[in-house]
Order: structure tokens, then C-alpha cells, then sequence
């Protein structure tokens, strides 16, 4: 199974919502465009994802936006104190449908005012709970199907691998689930067929494209099926074994998941990317081992920054 997938010349991707921000935080690398210090420069952080990604292509260029954050404000505030312009957004993935992600997604058709797309894995609607064994259940906010389609989203339920902007990114639909320590998140339930069972976050979907004559950039939203899954699942349906860059979040935050930090840092040192870059729901600890692990490559990422490839 291999997918089209044309090169790009350049791709911007710009934080529009993620957990940290530190305006003091200088550039790394060429790559991160670090937002100018302002002391009017209001950005906000929070528990959640939101990446506007543009695609330069000769003469085109398009805007795909990832995610919309926790809150309903957060993502539209960002923008606008960054000077972005929402309405140049030709369609919109959805990595799952987490609340984390989706927060301002139904205001943002709202404002659209006109139909746009949005790919989605079909569970990305299912009704989920997290079942901590020293508390009692918590139902999670639920993507609302109804609401998205009044608001003027086009929604596009696909769980295979599908292409936005003019084939130009790939969203890799349900990913492969190969890596032995890549075990998916405990305590997570989805309510099916009359009952909460275990649910695999079978909806989890990264976005890839390819840059020319530097290789594949891997976009995740938190990687339930496990960022080295997600890496290894995007060369398989590419064709593409370069990885330049692998963003977003490597959920590995938390004691459950500590054990898989170092195999996780192993086997990234084997794909040996040029940039990494750990957002969201990576965790605090990880975050550092793969700065300690990996220098010169892992960027610490705060909101407002603008990784360019």
C-alpha cells in the first residue's frame, strides 16, 4: 500500500496551542522562528494541540490547520496576536477526537462561514471515558457530529491513509501497531455495543509530507498509536525512508508510560530524524531525556513558534 504524495519546496508549521510557553526561549536551531519578545504579545498556553501547517509549492501554497485546542478561545486568540489569518484554511485534520483537540473546532466552522473540510477517523465520534482504578470513571468531553455539520463542516470519515492540498500531505489514517512497547493508553474505555470496553484509540492519524530532497515530516497530535508506529507506518505508505523532522505530541507523559521513554529515545536515534520536536502530551520528563539524549536535534518548543522546513 503506497500513497501519492508530492514533494513540497518548504513547510511552515506554526504552534497555535500547546502546553508551554516561555517568551525568553531563543532559537535552537535555524529551523524554529522563535515569537519576537513583547511585553503586549498575549500568548496564551494550555493542555492541548493546534498547528496550522502551509505547504509552498512552486507557485501554491496551501493551509491546512491540525487540531483546535482545549478551550474555545485559546487557538483564535494565538492567531490572532500572531497575525494569522484563519480564513486562508482550505481544510482541517483531526489527529482523534480527544477533548484536548477539539475545543475550538465547532466555533472555527462557525466562523469559516463557508463549507471546509474535515478528515476524521470514523471513532473520532465514539463516547469515551478514562477509568482510573483509584477514582471513579470520568466521561470525556464528546465530539458532537451534529454540531460540526451546522456549523458548515464538510466531514470526511476515512480510516485508510487520504490526501489534502492538491496531494501535497497525507493524513495517514489508523496506523499500524507494530512496536512492542507501544501499548496504548490505560484506563481508556469507549462505550460500544452497549458497553464501556477498552478502547485502542483506533482514530489516532498523523499528518506527513514530504519535503523535497530533505524527506518526510511527521506531524502527530499525540501519537496514541505510539510515535514510532506512527513514524514507521508513514514510510510504509509513502515509500519514503528520510525522516527530516518528527513534531507534536509523543504522549509519554505520566508513571505509566516512564518505561517507555528510553525505548522510545532508542528507537528515534535509529530513525535518526534531523529535528525532533516533542510537544503536548510528551510530559515534562520526556521532554528533557530526549534534550539530554539527543542534543543538537530535540527542540524545546514553546506556543507562537514557526518551524520551518
Amino acid at each position: 500500500m503506497m500513497e501519492i504524495l508530492k514533494p513540497v519546496d518548504k513547510v511552515e508549521i506554526t504552534v497555535l496551542v500547546d502546553n508551554y510557553i516561555d517568551i525568553f526561549v531563543p532559537p535552537a536551531t535555524d529551523v524554529d522562528k522563535r515569537l519576537p519578545f513583547g511585553p503586549s504579545r498575549e500568548i496564551l498556553a494550555e493542555h492541548g494541540l493546534s498547528c496550522l501547517v502551509r505547504l509552498f509549492c512552486g507557485e501554491e501554497i496551501h493551509t491546512v490547520l491540525l487540531d483546535a485546542g482545549l478551550s474555545k478561545n485559546c487557538m483564535f486568540s494565538n492567531a490572532e496576536v500572531l497575525g494569522i489569518q484563519l480564513s486562508d484554511i482550505e481544510a482541517v485534520a483531526l489527529s482523534h477526537g480527544h477533548f484536548d483537540h477539539i475545543g475550538g473546532m465547532v466555533e472555527f466552522f462557525r466562523r469559516a462561514g463557508k463549507s471546509i473540510p474535515l478528515v476524521l477517523h470514523p471513532d473520532a465520534f465514539v463516547r469515551r471515558r478514562l477509568n482510573n482504578p483509584i477514582r471513579v470513571p470520568v466521561e470525556l468531553p464528546q465530539l458532537d457530529e451534529a454540531a460540526l455539520k451546522d456549523a458548515g463542516a464538510d466531514i470526511r470519515i476515512c480510516s485508510n491513509p487520504s490526501s489534502l492540498a492538491d496531494d501535497h500531505l497525507l493524513v495517514t489514517g489508523e496506523v499500524e501497531r507494530i512496536t512492542p512497547f507501544e501499548t496504548g493508553m490505560p484506563g481508556m474505555e469507549m462505550y460500544e455495543d452497549g458497553m464501556w470496553v477498552s478502547d485502542p484509540i483506533r482514530d489516532d492519524q498523523a499528518l506527513v509530507i514530504h519535503v523535497r530532497d530533505k524527506g518526510l515530516v511527521v506531524l502527530s497530535g499525540c501519537a496514541h498509536a505510539g510515535i514510532i508506529n506512527t513514524i514507521h507506518y508513514s514510510q510504509k505508505i509513502t515509500g519514503i525512508s528520510t525522516v527530516h523532522a518528527v513534531i507534536g505530541g509523543f504522549h509519554l507523559t505520566g508513571p505509566a508510560f516512564e518505561p517507555r521513554i528510553m525505548p522510545t529515545i532508542a528507537a528515534m536515534k535509529e530513525i535518526d530524524p534531523d529535528y525532533i520536536v516533542p510537544m503536548h502530551c510528551t510530559g515534562w520528563t520526556a521532554i528533557n531525556r530526549f534534550i539530554e539524549n539527543i542534543p543538537g536535534k530535540c527542540i524545546l518548543n514553546t506556543v507562537g513558534t514557526t518551524y520551518v522546513f
